[in-house]
């Protein structure tokens, strides 16, 4: 079919006068607010560091865009809310993506190729040639971009222990793993029953906000497997700069398997784990179960009871550990729950264990959703899990670059605690007329942008940062 665009759009009038639109308003751009994106990495270099852990072996006589500057137009996109590489045929026209990555040809007009004059930033093809190098080094003669991922494992934590001025006391752990669910013929691909799709199942580790950990993984496996791997590089990274700090596991029963539990029993690392229920654990709690009942039928509200005791699997578990369990009568009936910990009943009583400290992991899960949704991690559509891996990844950096605006730039605003879909939408999508001139490149924002206070604040707040060294 003949594509026919009009020349102009007729909308519904306005009174007498006419409504009449036209994409003829110049250098407009919808993402002002990645400003502030490219001033939180000026001073964390988050960026810069992530582009440090790929090998160009490109010949620089025919290449036009450093790696870092690749590296940082698929980030900042994926900041910006572009989650596919089509979208970047359109941005690399956009002045205001070229001055956030930092090309000083901001409106392309130097590029060698003629029919790329006009477009400063690189379009959808060289970027997958950046995605797409083989594993096993360079073997193809377009994809010349490899990557070092335990570079990139290891800045995830760098990135956290950094942001610290002084070691804290005691840090946890969230563990967890998630479906991410695939629609082709990808590497890896299976069904998982659980989920009900094709999937991937990535593990991911956060302690607080911080990501330390996304790692992709097929799902015809045990949710918990290669958590001990990842255990032992972070705790051991972490430990090299805080060698005193107290360090807990955090995770559902999923993650509750005997090797793990042994683990952190061998390394000083506490745990609190779900655990799945069974009629012996049930057995346990029975007085507290009918305790709970007796006093919801008189009251009619939600009743719990914590019971602390000794419990060991007749197999799989090496020794006898602390388990409570949460007697819990609700409307719908019985709702027995229960949890493995390190713990002793000496530092930390039972109710505190369960409600204070294990179901605050809620948190670690919304983070998950934050990256999954918000930032496009499930965005693996790649044919090999090398590549999806590296989608991953951008995504991860992307996360690490909205939260340090978060953390460093929205304290004390109302978007102090927003996911990053709100804060894109509330402080990056801002309408402004770019005008580059020979000294300055200016940016006019819209007038009427309803958020121009946090924004002020946000700005305020990034300044008195002092720059990061190259």
């Amino acid at each position: 079919m003949t594509e026919c665009k009009p020349e102009h759009y007729e909308f519904h009038a306005l009174g007498s006068r006419e409504v009449i639109g036209h994409f003829d308003g110049g250098d407009i751009t919808t993402d002002a607010g990645g400003l502030l994106l490219r001033e939180v990495e000026q001073r964390t270099g988050i960026i810069r560091r992530f582009a440090a852990c790929f090998r160009d072996y490109r010949d620089p006589r025919f290449t036009e865009f450093s790696v870092e500057e690749l590296v940082a137009q698929r980030v900042y996109g994926l900041g910006l809310g572009y989650e596919d590489l089509n979208d970047h045929d359109q941005l690399r026209s956009d002045p205001a993506m070229a001055v956030v990555v930092g090309k000083e040809d901001v409106k392309g007009e130097h590029r060698r190729v003629e029919q790329d004059q006009g477009k400063a930033l690189a379009g959808k093809s060289t970027l997958n040639r950046l995605e797409l190098t083989g594993p096993g080094g360079i073997q193809d003669r377009y994809k010349k971009i490899g990557r070092d991922d335990a570079a990139i494992d290891r800045l995830m934590v760098d990135h956290f222990l950094e942001s610290h001025k002084k070691p804290p006391l005691q840090i946890i752990l969230d563990v967890d793993a998630t479906d991410d669910p695939i629609h082709g013929d990808q590497e890896g691909r299976f069904y998982h029953g659980y989920y009900g799709h094709y999937c991937y199942l990535p593990l991911y580790i956060f302690c607080g906000e911080f990501l330390l950990c996304a790692r992709l993984r097929r799902s015809d496996i045990d949710a918990s497997a290669g958590t001990i791997e990842e255990l032992q590089r972070i705790v051991s990274q972490i430990r090299e700069k805080w060698p005193k700090v107290k360090i807990l596991l955090r995770g559902d029963s999923g993650f509750c398997r005997e090797e793990i539990l042994a683990w952190c029993e061998s390394n000083r690392v506490d745990y609190v784990l779900g655990l799945a229920k069974n009629n012996v654990l049930i057995g346990e709690i029975k007085k507290e179960l009918e305790k709970a009942e007796r006093k919801f039928q008189k009251t009619g509200k939600p009743a719990r009871y914590f019971r602390d005791f000794q419990y060991s699997t007749k197999e799989s578990w090496s020794r006898k550990r602390r388990v409570i369990g949460k007697a819990e009568h609700l409307k719908k009936g019985s709702n027995p729950r229960f949890i493995v910990t390190s713990l002793s009943s000496r530092q930390m009583g039972a109710r505190y264990i369960y409600e204070r400290t294990y179901c605050a992991r809620g948190d670690m899960e919304n983070r998950v959703k934050e990256q999954q949704l918000g930032l496009f991690a499930d965005r693996t559509s790649t044919a090999t899990m090398h590549a999806n891996q590296l989608r991953l990844y951008f995504s991860s950096v992307a996360y690490m670059l909205l939260h340090a605006l978060r953390r460093l730039g929205l304290q004390g605003t109302d978007l102090a605690s927003a996911q990053c879909t709100t804060i894109r939408l509330k402080l990056l999508k801002i309408g402004a007329q770019v005008q580059v001139t020979v000294r300055r490149v200016w940016f006019r924002m819209a007038g009427g942008y309803p958020y121009a206070e946090a924004f002020t604040h946000a700005y305020a707040n990034l300044q008195k940062i002092p720059l990061m060294r190259c």
